[in-house]
C-alpha cells in the first residue's frame, strides 16, 4: 500500500499556497512509511508523472478548490478521469483536473484519487493565505490523516465516480 500525498497550487498567490501549506505541515508528522508528502507546487507536469509511474494506490491532491461555500470551507472529492476532459497543457494553469488529464494521456494506470480542496478567500498576487484559510489548514491535515488511516484499514471504495464531503 503506498500513498502520495501532494500539495499543489502557487505560493505567489495567496490562497493558491493552501495546497503546499498543508504539504508542509504533514511532511513534519509522523505518517506510516507508505506514504508519500511531496510539494509539487505548481510542477503539475511532474506530479502527472509521478501518478502515472509512481506505483501509488491513493494519491491525495491538496489544492485550493473554488466550490462557492464560504472561505476555508474543505472538501473531499473523487474525480474520475472522464470528468478530466484533455485539455491544452499549460505549465502555469496546471489544475487537479488538468493534471490527472495529462496523466491519462501518458499511458499507464493511475491510482485512486482524492483531492482535498479548500474554498479560497484572495488569490491574488501575496504570500500570506487569508486568515480563514490559514485557518482551515490544521483541520484539512487532520482530514487527510483520517483518510489516510481509512484506506490503509479499509478495502478502498470503488473508484471512477465523483464522493463529495464538505467540512
Amino acid at each position: 500500500m503506498r500513498i502520495l500525498v501532494a500539495g499543489v497550487g502557487n505560493v505567489f498567490l495567496g490562497d493558491d499556497g493552501f495546497g503546499v501549506a498543508v504539504a508542509r505541515r504533514l511532511a513534519g508528522t509522523d505518517l506510516p512509511g507508505e506514504v508519500v508528502v511531496t510539494d509539487f507546487g505548481i510542477r503539475g507536469v511532474h506530479l502527472a508523472y509521478e501518478l502515472t509511474g509512481g506505483g501509488y494506490d491513493l494519491a491525495i491532491l491538496l489544492d485550493a478548490t473554488s466550490r462557492g461555500e464560504p472561505p476555508g470551507t474543505l472538501y473531499v472529492l473523487e474525480p474520475s478521469p472522464e470528468e478530466c476532459p484533455v485539455t491544452f497543457l499549460d505549465a502555469h494553469a496546471m489544475t487537479p483536473e488538468a493534471v490527472l488529464s495529462l496523466a491519462g494521456t501518458l499511458g499507464g494506470e493511475t491510482c485512486r484519487v482524492l483531492l482535498v480542496g479548500c474554498e479560497p478567500a484572495d488569490m491574488s498576487p501575496g504570500m500570506e493565505l487569508s486568515v480563514p484559510v490559514a485557518d482551515a489548514v490544521g483541520r484539512a491535515a487532520d482530514l487527510v490523516l483520517e483518510l489516510i488511516e481509512e484506506q490503509i484499514t479499509t478495502v478502498p471504495a470503488t473508484a471512477g465516480h465523483e464522493e463529495e464531503r464538505t467540512c
